[in-house]
């Protein structure tokens, strides 16, 4: 089973983010901030990563960052979303930013793209 890390502070929008891509059929973990997710992510390696860029303890351009650094984590997909204006500049060779809101079948064929089918 292709496994997802979910990253978002806001609980409604990690909440339902893993509810549809579980539903889909891909094994989800979430982390609240970029600090919890990296460790997450050194401990079990995902497949891709969804993760907001505003939020507390590590943000999700430093995460971004963090990933691209370590040798086993630096190929992994990455999609950063943010309701910010501008996108960031990403030191990371496999990542993408996308502007919230995303529909649900938006994120579901960015999914896809990066992972195909679960």
């Amino acid at each position: 089973m292709k496994k997802i890390l979910v990253v978002d502070d806001e609980f409604d929008i990690l909440t339902t983010w893993r509810l549809i891509l579980e539903m889909e059929g891909y094994e989800v973990t979430t982390a609240s901030n970029g600090r919890v997710a990296l460790e997450s992510a050194r401990a079990n390696p995902p497949d891709l990563v969804i993760t907001d860029w505003m939020m507390p303890h590590m943000d999700g351009v430093a995460f971004i960052r963090e990933l691209a650094a370590n040798d086993s984590l630096a190929q992994v997909p990455v999609i950063l979303m943010s309701a910010a204006a501008h996108a960031p500049t990403l030191e990371h060779g496999n990542a993408q930013f996308r502007r919230k809101p995303l529909s649900i079948d938006d994120l579901l064929d960015l999914v896809k793209h990066k992972l195909g089918e679960a």
